[in-house]
């Protein structure tokens, strides 16, 4: 399964997906979030946003690294290239 870095950013005043940041896994997509870095919300909530902007089901997503970091690596299903590149699009 292929797998993506994404960058979280707890406590947002809206849910967004879209950008890039250079993290520790490589170029990480920025996943924004209103949910508060407290037991988990924020991963949560990262991953069901990934998972609306990816038009996956939350559970199709598996957290492989980064628990309790911002920087995290997430396992998802083949065949999502095109729509990982357009999010990480900064002019987009």
């Amino acid at each position: 399964m292929p797998t993506i870095a994404i960058r979280v950013k707890p406590g947002a005043s809206r849910t967004a997906v879209g950008g890039s940041h250079a993290g520790p896994y490589g170029p990480a997509l920025i996943v924004a979030v209103g949910a508060r870095p407290v037991d988990g919300q924020a991963t949560e909530a990262a991953l069901r946003a990934l998972a609306g902007a990816l038009r996956l089901r939350p559970s199709a997503l598996r957290l492989k690294a980064g628990a309790a970091s911002r920087d995290k690596l997430v396992e998802l299903p083949s065949g999502h290239d095109a729509a990982i590149a357009a999010l990480m699009d900064p002019a987009r």
